[in-house]
């Protein structure tokens, strides 16, 4: 018979560490529904009790206050509307020897403001950007993850709890950087999709079926990102003339086929214009051989 008495030297499998969550809306649901599946034990509060009912059927328990929720765990994760319904949840709650994360979309200004506010009440503090949509959450290879700053060892102490909603990447000391990278990376986003729409509304009115084009915008967006590593180079080094391979003033030339197109569609260019005066402010100032990242130092207003 096989012995399976483990040996001395086993250790044992650490057990889910309980947390709480503050905010059970469309995000604060799919995160709970996530930690609850891996075992983890959860209470919960939101404003509104009733959201709280169908991660109680889970097996999550219902705190009817804020303060409550946070004395019962160590780990305490704030996902709410704003940075103001943040320091209204937490009014009164004794924070000490807690360690707060927060989940909650803000500014890297009130990422750090809530840092310095979380320390002067005896907590550790991590800011959090989530980059994914509540379906992605708990969903292996989704591509879903959160950005964390701010305690370094609120973090790795944490780090396999805050890894099962979605993949958690480490950004850095500043409390702040969590929230800037997250609107860093939506406002290229934003980008992407107004011309994305533009594409669209140059041909919807023509024998041109959506999804078949889609396939192409897809293929060429994709191949078109890399140029961000180059935008990255030229950004550190300053030298935007290194690596030209489409210099700013072909481009800016180029804009008048592009105006000239929307106009004949009958399609409005003010997704695009904004973007296209940069380029010939740019190039008038005499910056014509350089790369499009050169465009950076007329948005920089410090």
């Amino acid at each position: 018979m096989t012995d399976t008495t483990p040996s001395p030297d086993a250790s044992p499998t650490p057990s889910p560490t309980p947390l709480t969550l503050l905010g059970t809306g469309d995000m604060g649901s799919a995160l709970g529904r996530a930690w609850l599946a891996a075992g983890h034990p959860l209470t919960v509060w939101n404003r509104t009790p009733s959201r709280t009912e169908p991660l109680a059927a889970l097996g999550a328990v219902v705190a009817s206050t804020a303060a409550e929720a946070v004395a019962a765990n160590r780990l305490v994760v704030a996902c709410l509307l704003d940075d103001d319904s943040v320091g209204a949840a937490l009014d009164g709650a004794d924070l000490a020897g807690r360690d707060l994360v927060n989940l909650t979309t803000g500014t890297p200004g009130e990422g750090r403001s809530r840092a310095a506010w979380a320390r002067e009440r005896g907590a550790r503090f991590l800011d959090a950007g989530i980059m994914a949509v509540p379906p992605m959450i708990g969903v292996p290879d989704s591509g879903a993850y959160v950005l964390y700053s701010g305690s370094r060892d609120l973090f790795a102490e944490h780090r396999a709890t805050l890894a099962v909603p979605a993949g958690a990447r480490y950004v850095g000391e500043d409390p702040g950087f969590a929230a800037l990278h997250d609107v860093a990376l939506l406002s290229a986003m934003s980008g992407m999709f107004a011309g994305v729409l533009h594409a669209f509304a140059l041909v919807r009115h023509e024998e041109v079926a959506p999804r078949d084009f889609a396939a192409l915008l897809v293929d060429w967006l994709t191949a078109m990102a890399g140029s961000a590593h180059t935008t990255a180079e030229q950004i550190e080094t300053g030298d935007y003339g290194k690596g030209v391979v489409s210099n700013l003033a072909m481009q800016s030339a180029g804009n008048a086929t592009l105006l000239r197109t929307a106009e004949e569609q009958r399609v409005s260019p003010e997704l695009l214009t904004p973007y296209m005066e940069l380029m010939a402010r740019r190039v008038a100032a005499g910056h014509g051989g350089e790369d499009v990242a050169g465009m950076v130092e007329l948005l920089d207003r410090r």
